[in-house]
């Protein structure tokens, strides 16, 4: 497995954040016009996403430099061809669960309680502090349970590198961008209509990915 990042590799990454918009807007939306939406303005929205988005990057370079590690060891190339094909697996199953095939993984329900709690917390902290208060809601909004981030996580660990696992997800942040920006304004509404066919699209990218990475891993053995 190469440790260098094709632009293709990348570009899907963005690909699927931004055809994930409409998981994006059911789970992280109501959020998004909670904290930064409260403040008004572009700076909390730009905050809040760099937060989201940093801590994203942060777990890329983690599970990435496990996976490089990982090889290090010994065996390189069988523990390459297992990390691909454990990330093909799981990329499979979230793929399904995405175009409604198989039912959403139980780990991704979010405990409710404990998050409320733990948002109305960070949330009287944050507007105490202005926009930059919204970074650490945002990190917060990053460590949620979500099938499109595991997703992109999951595609990082076989990267070969932290720098590659940071980079592969950063790409996955920056492509749900566009559509939580866009949340509370006009384009809101045809980005909710049109929730379902994004929600498959998205499915379909991870589908593609678990077929690509699965096929390394036949070409491997």
């Amino acid at each position: 497995m190469p440790n260098d990042l094709a632009s293709a590799d990348l570009a899907s990454m963005a690909l699927l954040g931004f055809f994930g918009v409409g998981h994006c807007l059911g789970m992280c939306g109501p959020l998004v016009i909670a904290f930064p939406g409260r403040v008004g303005g572009l700076l909390p929205h730009l905050g809040y996403h760099a937060g989201r988005i940093g801590v994203y990057t942060l777990l890329g370079v983690l599970l990435g430099a496990l996976g490089g590690a990982l090889a290090d060891l010994g065996a390189v190339a069988r523990l390459q061809v297992l990390l691909s094909g454990l990330a093909a697996l799981f990329l499979l199953l979230l793929g399904l669960a995405r175009i409604g095939l198989l039912p959403e993984p139980g780990m991704l329900r979010v405990p409710t309680r404990t998050l409320a709690a733990g948002f109305a917390k960070a949330q009287r902290l944050a507007h105490a502090a202005g926009p930059i208060g919204m970074i650490p809601l945002g990190a917060m909004n990053g460590l949620l349970p979500c099938g499109l981030s595991y997703a992109a996580l999951a595609r990082a660990l076989p990267a070969g590198g932290g720098v590659q696992g940071g980079l592969l997800v950063a790409a996955f942040g920056l492509g749900t961008l566009p559509g939580l920006l866009l949340l509370g304004t006009a384009a809101a509404g045809p980005l909710r209509r049109h929730r379902v066919h994004a929600d498959v699209l998205a499915g379909v990218l991870m589908l593609v990915m678990a077929v690509d990475l699965g096929a390394s891993v036949v070409q491997a053995l």
